[in-house]
């Protein structure tokens, strides 16, 4: 049997930082801290639940990030 994988570490990074930036400011500054995978959504979004390491959330609305969260 394979060995389970280690997921990457996350970057010590709080996602409240983001809340109220520009979606693409926060994306690029996301990127630059390390974050592998930024996704921005729409408010009230349908979204599965699985948690993936390394990825970082963004509710925007009106350009503005107004939630962020890890998985």
């Amino acid at each position: 049997m394979a060995p389970i994988p280690t997921p990457p570490a996350e970057p010590q990074d709080s996602p409240n930082t983001y809340v109220g930036l520009d979606a693409t400011e926060a994306e690029r500054l996301a990127r630059e801290r390390g974050w592998s995978t930024v996704r921005a959504l729409p408010p009230g979004a349908i979204i599965t639940m699985e948690f993936r390491a390394g990825r970082l959330n963004f509710e925007v609305e009106d350009g503005t990030v107004k939630r962020a969260w890890k998985g």
